[in-house]
């Protein structure tokens, strides 16, 4: 039985990713109050691995799990999972909106909902959660204590908890995903598919003008495409950052390959953080320079003046 922990409790939209990722029957599902909590408890070897939201499309990343995975002991990620948001406006049976005077729930999916807050709801301020699922499950269970009247969650967590659904589909982007990332101890990797992507983040060895630049020419000159850049602070210092990177392909490939020595050698430090199929699907466009087989013919073709002989012309 594989063992995962993730950001609970059931009914969070992590907990969807997870069973859209592997089925529950024969596995063991272990919620955490947090991020940091459930990578700790992979690092641990309490668990076989974690599913953590990593980034979605109206806020970017998840700075909880960015950070998470740029410190501590290593970790690689292993799969990606796309979850469609869908938000709705719950509270105890009896309740209505006009009753509302706080609305409690996660720190993205408030970011998701504020249109809707402002027009159905202008007074009510915002209560922050551990997740979406906590905030109704803490509603339904401690209504008293919280400090809020509503939470905003998906709509299995409302049904879940017994909660009365008080609007439906409330976010304000259409469309809105969400990114999960399934993450493991770095004792293996998914072989390459020729849809994959890989996550990196990079440190430089000094804040300098054109640093960024340099980083990410080691990309450009051999053809590799990102899909997502982010600057995060390293707490080291005031104005300290480190760069998150997602890009296409797999470190078997002889273009990442290339770019990843490359880049340990001008960087203070690299962070690999994993190789593994994109969920898009989608099979990555390699210019025709860029190709194992290319980089193969030149790598032969310098081996060869390599071992041309040596000696005086006689």
């Amino acid at each position: 039985m594989t063992s995962y922990a993730y950001l609970g409790p059931e009914g969070t939209f992590t907990h969807e990713a997870l069973t859209r990722w592997t089925p529950s029957a024969g596995q063991d599902y272990v919620p955490h109050g947090s991020v940091d909590s459930a990578l700790d408890a992979l690092r641990d070897g309490e668990v076989d691995a974690a599913v953590v939201p990593i980034e979605n499309s109206v806020e970017g990343g998840v700075s909880a799990t960015l950070d998470a995975l740029a410190s501590g002991d290593p970790l690689v990620v292993v799969g990606e999972v796309l979850v469609p948001i869908t938000f709705v406006v719950c509270a105890r049976p009896g309740t209505t909106l006009a009753d509302v005077r706080a609305i409690g729930t996660h720190s993205h999916a408030w970011a998701q909902v504020r249109g809707w807050a402002d027009r159905a709801a202008p007074e009510a301020i915002y209560v922050p959660t551990l997740s979406t699922a906590a905030a109704a499950k803490d509603l339904a269970e401690h209504p008293d204590d919280l400090g809020y009247e509503a939470a905003v969650c998906a709509p299995v967590a409302a049904e879940h908890f017994g909660l009365e659904v008080l609007g439906h589909d409330i976010g304000d982007m259409a469309n809105a995903v969400t990114r999960f990332v399934v993450v493991a101890r770095p004792e293996w990797l998914p072989a390459p598919t020729g849809r994959d992507k890989t996550t990196v983040v990079l440190f430089q060895r000094s804040d300098r003008a054109g640093g960024l630049l340099e980083l990410l020419e080691q990309l450009s000159v051999r053809g590799i495409n990102m899909t997502r850049l982010e600057s995060r602070p390293t707490k080291e210092s005031m104005g300290s950052y480190c760069f998150s990177i997602d890009l296409e392909g797999h470190v078997q490939d002889e273009r990442v390959g290339a770019a990843l020595m490359s880049l340990h050698r001008v960087c203070a430090d690299v962070r690999y953080l994993g190789s593994y199929p994109a969920a898009s699907g989608d099979e990555v466009t390699i210019d025709p320079i860029a190709t194992d087989r290319a980089f193969v013919a030149a790598r032969d073709w310098l081996e060869s003046l390599r071992h041309l002989g040596s000696g005086p012309i006689r």
